[in-house]
């Protein structure tokens, strides 16, 4: 289960609109409890999709790297990344798949097919191919 307050779900969702007709993306970090299945993001980073396009995004090594560094003065621990699907469910694609390595990670995905009703999912991506649902819970 992962966990991401109301007022963070509400900063992604507008700059994913903001953003349109391109994907937009940043990174999410906070804490893990002892067991490992609970995750609690408490710092969304609204970051620049420098690829510029609606069907994948990149983030600049600066910036990952800038966020990196504000997560450890925080204490917080990166939790995985974020993007939208201007166009898509949501849902990773087979390039999302492809490029999601890290199995201990969480992606979310937005999508803005329908903008009046977005959606959003937590993923669990392992071996580039197995994709499970994460519990998101928005609080």
């Amino acid at each position: 289960m992962i966990t991401l307050k109301k007022s963070d779900y509400e900063k992604i969702l507008s700059h994913a609109r903001t953003n349109l007709p391109e994907e937009a993306c940043g990174l999410i970090a906070g804490t893990i409890e002892e067991n490992g299945e609970i995750r609690h993001i408490e710092q969304v980073y609204l970051l620049e999709n420098t690829d510029h396009s609606n069907e994948h995004f990149n983030i600049s090594p600066k910036d990952q790297l800038d966020a990196i560094k504000n997560m450890r003065s925080k204490n917080l621990k990166p939790l995985g990344n974020w993007h939208s699907h201007p166009e898509s469910p949501s849902r990773p694609s087979e390039e999302d798949k492809r490029l999601f390595f890290d199995s201990t990670a969480r992606y979310l995905i937005l999508s803005l097919q329908d903008n009046e009703n977005p959606v959003l999912n937590a993923f669990i991506v392992k071996n580039h191919t197995e994709v499970s649902k994460d519990e998101l819970v928005i609080i």
